[in-house]
């Protein structure tokens, strides 16, 4: 019998974008004229859709589902999609439009950096906020204190006000507090993005942890590998609608075979390029040595995979690169320019840059796959963590050996297929006697 904590039907969320069509600030006397302006249509009873400087916006569209006692769910799209908005909603953070959300159980929230925290007042200080927030006692704060001060790894900078830890201390610390304070419900969103790999592992273990003891877990994230290796089930959301829910693996393979591009390719305009002022992508591209960019390749081919940037200054920290994965979201590898023997690091050019990775030809097997570029600067921030970007076919070459025509088309299990080097070599018997006893 379900036991739903959480109950959402029919939710929708807008927002009003208001558009300046000239000033690229907005003054005193133009928060006087919209304010005067909105007062006149409220008078007039003219609707807001009629402003030309006024949009609605739809975060969410008629969004329907219910969350169990214990379930792990993860929530995936694109950029835009709508996932934040609705981690907001079930964080009561912001009021729906339309419809209704019923939370039954205490609600713990991890949705940015700092969420929850007072800059001025130390760690210490915010652990026992947070708790006190929570509707937790003194007590039992000081009861998980060493547990959340152990998992954080912040005992020197313990009495330090927080706007003075980084990012990653930041999100090491929030991410303690919302886990180990004991809620009904733990939400998630991609924040976790900010710290590094050894972190990461760690939470994804605390989180399953408290799915395990019977908590709900909300998890938000682009990592696919991660969402089916922590949730049981997943919520697909495409412009602020529910696409499907289910099954995690079902739903993951449908949202990558949807987000995919199968030109091989994707490329922005410098000024709405993913990246920040300092970096912006502008290309992410695949093809083959022999210049074939259909998006569908030979496994006798190697591949290339293209990235192409722009940089108005040099970061020696700087990490670009790239996340393969199969259709079903398996991480099949990641790779960095910054895994090359430093004489051999690629330098960064300020202006435009374009390197290519080489994948060898035979590695991967018969299959549909996904580029997601991963750039930042190394164990602090990522500057681009986007979705899969692209998508291509690997087929299988039959001209490779006998054996390999004799396949006639047929997959070997596994996301990749090289064809390794074998050899024979003797080993030695040695001979034993045994002396038998004589009854």
């Amino acid at each position: 019998m379900s036991n739903p904590v959480i109950r959402v039907e029919n939710l929708s969320k807008k927002y009003i974008i208001g558009h300046q069509q000239q000033e690229k600030y907005t003054a005193l006397r133009d928060v006087i004229a919209n304010g005067t302006r909105s007062l006149g249509h409220k008078l007039t009873r003219r609707k807001q859709a009629e402003d030309p400087t006024r949009e609605e916006f739809w975060a969410l569209k008629d969004v329907s589902f219910e969350v169990n006692q214990g379930d792990r769910v993860g929530i995936i799209g694109r950029n835009g999609a709508g996932k934040s908005t609705l981690l907001k909603v079930l964080s009561r953070i912001v009021e729906p439009t339309q419809g209704s959300v019923r939370i039954r159980g205490r609600v713990s929230s991890l949705l940015e950096v700092g969420t929850g925290f007072h800059p001025e007042l130390t760690g210490r200080e915010n652990i026992f906020l947070n708790g006190a927030i929570l509707g937790m006692s003194k007590v039992e704060i000081k009861r998980k204190f060493d547990e959340i001060v152990a998992f954080a790894e912040v005992e020197k900078f313990l009495d330090t006000p927080v706007k003075r830890y980084s990012s990653g201390m930041y999100v090491r610390l929030a991410f303690a507090v919302a886990a180990h304070l004991e809620p009904e419900i733990l939400i998630v969103d991609e924040v976790l993005a900010v710290g590094d790999a050894q972190f990461q592992k760690k939470c994804l273990g605390k989180m399953e942890k408290v799915g395990k003891e019977g908590r709900t877990v909300i998890f938000v994230s682009h990592n696919m590998q991660a969402i089916q290796s922590l949730c049981e089930k997943a919520i697909y959301l495409k412009q602020g609608q529910l696409i499907s829910l289910g099954k995690c693996q079902p739903v993951v393979a449908q949202y990558l075979t949807m987000t995919g591009n199968i030109d091989s390719e994707i490329a922005w305009k410098e000024e709405s390029a993913p990246g920040n002022q300092d970096f912006k992508l502008t290309a992410v591209r695949v093809s083959s040595q022999d210049g074939n960019s259909g998006g569908v390749y030979s496994s006798k081919n190697s591949l290339l995979f293209e990235v192409e940037f722009v940089s108005s200054s040099v970061h020696p920290g700087l990490c670009i690169g790239f996340d393969l994965l199969t259709q079903d979201g398996f991480t099949v590898l990641r790779s960095y320019q910054t895994d090359l023997p430093p004489e051999q690091t690629l330098p960064v050019q300020v202006g435009k840059n374009r390197w290519c990775c080489n994948v060898p030809a035979g590695l991967l097997n018969a299959g549909i796959y996904h580029l997601a570029p991963r750039i930042g600067i190394h164990n602090q921030y990522w500057i681009v963590h986007l979705d899969p970007v692209v998508q291509f076919e690997v087929v299988l070459d039959h001209g490779i050996s006998p054996f390999w025509n004799s396949l006639q088309g047929r997959r070997r299990p596994g996301a990749i297929a090289p064809i390794l080097s074998w050899n024979t070599q003797l080993v030695a018997t040695a001979q034993t006697n045994y002396d038998v006893e004589q009854v």
